[in-house]
């Protein structure tokens, strides 16, 4: 290693020990080597010398050092992640961890757990203002796809309705230590405050069955064997406790035909289905008396 490039990178490790932060670094994770790249993501954040900022996966401690600069305070979440002084840790897996207050959230996220961590934040409360992840670039192109998009999917809907996304930078293989094998993408999430009038199981239950295969109609998604148990279930669940009487000649698939036709569903596919469309087939299931929760 050259002279110059060793003594800096002992400047920053020396600066990281100052902050009190001790990391382990041998646990395979893609360490963000850019600081341009760190700049341009604690840029994006927009953070306030008041704010409370969650990392998650600060690795060696280059962003920290510097979220610690411009922030109130730093939560910091990893699996392996020892001594501190100057910032709460919360050491070990963020997906079982309950989250503690924040106002903004930075992560560079191992990939696989990407999908669950977002939802995580999206259920958390109270609100926080905002969070600028890196994802694999795939997974955050289907974050931000719209209807009609080739990656547009069950993930795309479901953030879109809880938050507004935006693709803010790519972020190539060599800003990393070791590079990944994938391309990599930041976003910035803003949950919606006050949130969307809907029950998110029940959405989540009715996207699931029409994303299974989004580009069959709805009238071909619906036929499913499964489908069409848990919604009969569910249906006479409904109309027991609201003491409907249930016609002996009874057919879910009929039913749910019946309310597909009427709100001029049938032949939509999910591919091409927004966020609106999703509230008025819902509220249209719904009225009728099937739930899918």
């Amino acid at each position: 290693m050259p002279k110059v490039k060793a003594e800096k990178k002992s400047r920053q490790h020396q600066e990281v020990k100052n902050q009190g932060i001790m990391f382990n670094t041998g646990i395979g994770q893609h360490i963000l080597k850019n600081p341009l790249v760190v700049n341009g993501i604690i840029e994006k954040a927009a953070l306030r010398p008041t704010d409370v900022v969650l990392e998650v996966g600060p690795g060696t401690g280059n962003m920290t050092v510097k979220l610690l600069e411009k922030a109130k305070k730093v939560v910091a979440c990893e699996l392996d992640l020892t001594t501190t002084t100057k910032l709460q840790i919360l050491v070990g897996d963020v997906l079982k961890t309950d989250l503690p207050f924040f106002d903004v959230c930075v992560a560079n996220l191992p990939y696989q757990i990407s999908s669950p961590f977002v939802f995580k934040l999206l259920l958390h409360r109270p609100f926080f203002r905002c969070a600028v992840l890196m994802f694999q670039r795939e997974f955050a192109m289907r974050l931000v796809a719209r209807p009609g998009d080739k990656l547009y999917c069950r993930l795309s809907i479901n953030t879109q309705l809880l938050a507004r996304v935006d693709h803010l930078m790519k972020v190539g293989k060599n800003n990393f230590r070791p590079p990944p094998k994938v391309e990599s993408s930041v976003v910035r999430i803003e949950p919606k405050n006050p949130p969307p009038p809907v029950n998110f199981q029940e959405w989540d239950g009715l996207v699931r069955i029409a994303f299974v295969r989004k580009n069959k109609t709805l009238s071909a998604a619906f036929k499913s064997a499964a489908v069409e148990q848990l919604l009969e279930k569910n249906y006479r669940i409904h109309c027991s406790v609201h003491n409907v009487v249930i016609p002996a000649d009874f057919s879910i698939s009929k039913k749910i035909e019946s309310v597909l036709q009427e709100a001029d569903f049938s032949e939509k596919r999910a591919r091409s289905m927004d966020i609106d469309d999703f509230m008025v087939l819902l509220h249209a299931f719904n009225s009728a008396g099937i739930h899918f929760s």
